[in-house]
């Protein structure tokens, strides 16, 4: 689908009059004929720069780019593309969704893939309409019943960091931009630690328009806290430095600030020097500065060398003492050269305040130093033994450090907490964690089928336990019994060997872990018939790979496996299956529509292991069946590519029904 529309895109831009992108596009369309991706992509954004007002320029780059899996480059292509021609739904879709399924600025993007959600589905042609409309129901049912729910959490109980934090996101990513920031204002007043939340406020503020709140928000970012924050909050910063008016706007939002609370005591002293503020001014803020950290020797220097100028040695004199007595030798001296004393040339060690090993352990996070933050939040942990947020970072901290087991431990305790955004988040970790530390798993599958063009039901099956190796994680060891035989034990006279074995195969053998969705593995066994006496030895090995994109309501499921059996005469099969649909309903509840393509051939060229096919079919999941278990029906026509020693027709007509089970333990 996705080829015909930049070919049909293609065919209009030949067709205009040559323009200063003309070669480039021409090479480019002849490259993306020939499949060279690469090259395609370089020539049309030669094309862009000689053109950059075209938006078919950018919206060929951008297919071309999602072909070869850049998708945040054809989200950007998209995105102009949509500024350049707001009257072409379709590409404001594929913008949409890509926005949508961004992990960079997820909520932000997010809150504007809804938005265009929105307005297509009011403005576009009918086929739009419908998908824009399904996306934004998809994306705005669950937004409001998150809403709804952290509401009623704040309601009844009492209010914490997470639950005000949560409601906020899930408002802003639902444009409802007043109550997300009333929520981001109150998760920060709960923890003022965390700076990260300022940032997400003040986006939301650029958004609402308030200029002067989002600034404020951003220069308390900026000072102080997490060093990561403080250099993002940095860069959305104006060039110009801050008016004493946002300084004070942004001490209202973080009145703990003392970075913040400093620079603009000393900015109002620096202004008193040249005139333009009252030395009294920059007094009342040093005094509310060192009341507010009596142990910022700096400022209390500062404020008695303003006391001793303004005649006050009352008052300035018992402030330089403290600094004499406390403060570092750099800052002492200081004061010793304002009161005509010797210089102390040795440094003396400044009195330290014991920071809060939790916030520091935040600090540490945020900022990747993840040794030290484990560090932080042990030694957080033994101060507060029931605090579940911190188990839950150290559930983080330990996953992040590869040292899985000991996570799903600090999950396991924090799923336990009283929190309840703590306890879900860390149940969902908790489950998805688990299964990969077993150090034993047993994975049973079942898959039975009947066919009408063999007239007969065949039964599939196996039983697989597997063990994790400390030393070679990659590798998993495993025995299993496999089971392939039919009803009627002969599928009707003469059958292709591969349906139905009629035997049990016992086997070990060693697989390594999913890595890129391909698996490799090898086995030996052994196979015992259940009709007749026949016995034998069963070697079997291969590759197998599988892939599921799945965009604007469709999927697309891939599946690649080449596989060595002894038993077949040492042969070598590869299979490919491959389905697109979307889904549908039946009859109250929803099922997966689906066009399937298969090819199958093999190293030895035996008729039976070379045909491909083609049809549709559906998979659903029945009322009462469980989560595990679906049902498909399929239609297929085929045609056998290799017809030497076929005592059939070359082509088949075939349909089937299936079901399939499978679980771990």
């Amino acid at each position: 689908m996705r080829v015909a529309v930049v070919f049909l895109i293609a065919l209009s831009a030949l067709a205009q009059t040559p323009d200063a992108a003309y070669e480039s596009l021409t090479k480019a369309f002849d490259a993306l004929r020939g499949h060279d991706y690469d090259s395609a992509i370089a020539l049309f954004q030669k094309a862009e720069k000689a053109a950059p007002d075209r938006a078919d320029i950018r919206k060929n780059l951008a297919y071309t780019l999602l072909k070869t899996g850049e998708t945040e480059l054809a989200r950007e292509e998209f995105g102009e593309a949509a500024r350049l021609e707001p009257g072409d739904f379709h590409v404001a879709l594929e913008y949409a969704f890509l926005c949508f399924e961004a992990r960079d600025d997820a909520l932000a993007r997010r809150a504007e893939a809804r938005r265009i959600f929105l307005r297509v589905r009011g403005n576009g042609d009918p086929e739009s309409r419908a998908t824009a409309a399904a996306a934004f129901q998809n994306v705005d049912e669950p937004l409001a019943a998150g809403i709804a729910r952290w509401q009623h959490v704040l309601a009844s109980s009492a209010p914490t960091f997470s639950a005000h934090f949560e409601l906020a996101q899930l408002a802003e990513q639902r444009d409802e931009l007043e109550l997300a920031s009333t929520h981001y204002r109150a998760a920060f007043q709960m923890l003022p630690e965390r700076k990260s939340v300022l940032l997400e406020l003040a986006r939301v503020l650029t958004t609402r328009g308030d200029s002067e709140g989002a600034m404020a928000s951003l220069l308390a970012a900026s000072r102080g806290g997490e060093s990561r924050v403080a250099e993002l909050a940095k860069e959305r910063l104006p060039a110009r430095y801050p008016f004493v008016y946002e300084f004070r706007k942004a001490l209202e939002l973080d009145p703990k600030n003392i970075t913040l609370h400093r620079e603009l005591a000393y900015l109002l002293l620096s202004m008193s020097e040249g005139g333009s503020a009252s030395k009294e001014e920059a007094l009342k803020e040093f005094e509310a500065l060192v009341a507010a950290a009596p142990l910022d020797y700096l400022a209390v220097a500062q404020l008695g060398l303003l006391y001793l100028e303004a005649n006050r040695e009352d008052a300035a004199m018992p402030l330089l003492q403290k600094v004499l007595e406390h403060g570092d030798s750099a800052v002492a001296n200081r004061v010793r050269m304002a009161l005509k004393m010797p210089l102390v040339l040795e440094e003396r060690n400044s009195e330290v305040e014991q920071a809060d090993p939790r916030i520091m352990g935040e600090r540490s996070y945020a900022s990747g130093f993840l040794k030290d933050a484990l560090r932080y939040f042990t030694a957080a942990r033994e101060e507060n033994p029931v605090d579940g947020a911190i188990a839950l970072k150290l559930g983080w901290t330990n996953n992040l450090l590869h040292d899985d087991r000991t996570a799903l431990h600090w999950f396991d305790l924090a799923r336990q907490s009283a929190d309840t955004a703590v306890a879900n988040e860390a149940e969902k970790a908790w489950e998805n964690l688990r299964p990969g530390l077993r150090r034993v798993q047993t994975t049973v599958w079942m898959y039975p089928l009947f066919s009408t063009r063999w007239n007969d039901a065949f039964g599939y099956g196996q039983a697989k336990t597997a063990l994790r190796l400390d030393s070679a994680q990659w590798l998993r060891p495993y025995v299993l019994v496999r089971y392939a035989g039919d009803v009627r034990r002969n599928t009707g006279g003469v059958s292709p060997q591969n349906l139905s074995e009629s035997a049990f195969i016992f086997a070990v053998g060693v697989a390594t872990t999913p890595r890129h969705g391909v698996v490799a593995w090898g086995e030996a066994g052994y196979a015992v018939a259940y009709v007749g006496s026949a016995k034998w030895a069963d070697y079997r090995g291969g590759i197998f790979w599988s892939s599921t994109h799945r965009r604007k309501g469709w999927f697309l499921e891939n599946t690649a496996d080449s596989v060595f059996i002894s038993h077949f005469q040492d042969d070598w099969i590869n299979y490919s299956q491959n389905r697109l649909g979307r889904p549908v309903k039946l009859r109250g509840f929803r099922a997966d529509a689906f066009l399937g393509a298969g090819l199958t051939f093999d190293a030895k060229r035996q008729y039976w292991a070379n045909f491909t096919e083609v049809g549709p079919g559906v998979r659903f999941r029945p009322k009462g069946f469980p989560n595990a278990a679906s049902v498909t029906v399929s239609a297929v026509r085929g045609v056998y590519l290799i017809n030497e020693g076929n005592p059939r027709r070359p082509n088949f007509t075939d349909i089937r029904v299936g079901v399939w089970y499978a679980f771990s333990r």
